[in-house]
């Protein structure tokens, strides 16, 4: 069982007037964790996947704890906490270099089949080379 870690600077990009990140962007940082986490430690590039596949997000649960501004770079980590059928419900967290929260939640992904009129989605049950693979980041609590 492991921790999925990424870090990401805080941008101008990033930020509202007040000088601190707009918390629609800590979203975005979000759905980029699971990106890169389904690319680099599941080997499903979105870029494949999303040609036949889909993982959406059906449910989404955060907790805002601290402001993070212009320059900071946060720590970004991802988690299993229930591997079902097909989906899945991870874990996040969100530190600053002082290790003080800055947001945490839980995020629901269901795998989803896309038909060929890319209208119809289903969902489907994760393979067990998958399954495995996520497997590795399930952590009980």
């Amino acid at each position: 069982m492991k921790y999925f870690i990424k870090t990401e600077k805080i941008r101008f990009q990033h930020i509202d007037f007040a000088g601190i990140v707009f918390y629609p962007r800590f979203l975005e940082m979000l759905n980029g964790l699971v990106e890169d986490w389904f690319e680099e430690a599941l080997d499903r590039p979105f870029s494949k996947m999303h040609e036949t596949n889909g993982i959406p997000t059906v449910d989404l649960k955060v907790q805002f704890k601290k402001a993070a501004r212009l320059g900071e770079v946060i720590i970004k980590e991802l988690w299993v906490k229930d591997l079902r059928s097909s989906s899945l419900l991870c874990g996040f967290l969100f530190k600053n270099q002082q290790n003080e929260t800055i947001l945490e939640g839980e995020v629901t992904l269901v795998n989803v089949k896309i038909g060929d009129d890319r209208k119809t989605i289903t969902s489907e049950a994760f393979n067990e080379a998958m399954r495995a693979k996520i497997s590795y980041f399930l952590i009980s609590e």
